[in-house]
């Protein structure tokens, strides 16, 4: 019990630190300033469900899918950090908020958002797909891989309750609130990208050096 216990818990602040829905949710907030609260909900709704079905199937046969294509955890931190640093420049520059959409274009916007960046690679990133593989390797048996599944879904969860509550805090920020809060998540997104890419690109080097 101790072992499951200890090993839940792992999952559960390993997730959620990686995952960190707190830092996604100004971003949400930003890209989702023009949408109607229903809509809003629904792009929460839909991010998280996508987030959580990737990280299952990263778990479950990541390992498989990185060595059959060939592709190195160092690579996708690498596309990761180029896609933050774009789209903390955008935060930077307040752009993210000031796209106007047009009524018969909501549906497709919450769902291209939804998908990408929110769902994949702001919610489930590189660390939380590694994550998922390593932990899900660590679980050898049944017990353990519930457990896991446990932890990831009440994560997703909180991650939708904290995006879902994003609307109300947007009211009280106003849209000039949002803009101070966008710009100095621009500078912490793009300081997150350089992390991101140097983590991936360093590896890459020192084997080129090897060889």
């Amino acid at each position: 019990m101790n072992d499951l216990l200890s090993f839940g818990l792992l999952a559960f602040t390993s997730f959620f630190t990686l995952i960190n829905p707190l830092g996604t949710m100004p971003v949400f907030m930003t890209m989702t300033a023009d949408l109607t609260t229903e809509d809003r909900t629904k792009t929460a709704k839909k991010a998280s469900i996508v987030s959580f079905i990737t990280i299952v199937i990263f778990a479950f046969s990541g390992q498989l899918l990185f060595n059959f294509f060939g592709i190195s955890v160092n690579s996708f931190r690498i596309v990761g950090g180029v896609i933050f640093f774009l789209m903390g420049m955008d935060m930077l520059q307040a752009r993210l908020g000031k796209v106007k959409i047009k009524e018969s274009e909501v549906k497709t916007y919450v769902n291209d958002i939804s998908i990408t960046p929110l769902a994949i690679p702001m919610i489930c990133g590189p660390g939380a797909l590694t994550n998922a593989i390593v932990l899900m390797d660590d679980a050898v048996n049944l017990k353990l891989k519930l457990v896991l599944m446990v932890a990831v879904v009440l994560v997703m969860l909180l991650t939708y309750i904290i995006l879902y509550s994003s609307s109300r805090i947007l009211k009280i920020l106003g849209e000039t609130g949002n803009n101070v809060m966008m710009r100095l998540m621009g500078l912490i997104v793009m300081v997150i990208a350089v992390e991101f890419f140097f983590s991936g690109l360093t590896p890459i080097l020192q084997n080129i050096l090897k060889s």
